[in-house]
């Protein structure tokens, strides 16, 4: 899996960090919590949860799957979350890989 370094570096410091990030996919500035980052269905993707920006694809706050070769403008903000959060599916995604995930052992509340 090609993909630059400095992506994949942010995407690291993000999620181990719990740190927002920012970036543009389809035309639209996104701000997100990074969670989950690795393989799916063949190529890297992260799960996020929306917290800003604009979507085509419905309302906000919500879950997006973004693969990394649509993505681009990615930037690290100062801005932390507190964790992870529920899933409404109780479940976490299939993945062919995970590279890394936002530790469990620390949730969001709910809200």
């Amino acid at each position: 899996m090609q993909f630059p370094r400095e992506v994949d570096r942010i995407l690291r410091r993000a999620i181990a960090e719990h740190r927002l990030i920012r970036f543009w996919l389809a035309g639209h500035e996104r701000i997100a919590e990074p969670h989950d980052y690795g393989i799916k269905n063949g190529a890297v993707h992260i799960l996020v949860f929306q917290v800003g920006g604009t979507s085509g694809s419905g309302s906000l706050p919500d879950w997006r799957w973004v693969r990394l070769a649509h993505a681009t403008g990615f930037e690290l903000l100062d801005q932390r979350f507190a964790g992870g959060r529920e899933i409404p599916s109780g479940r976490h995604a299939a993945w062919e890989q995970l590279f890394l995930r936002v530790d469990p052992a620390h949730r969001a509340d709910p809200g």
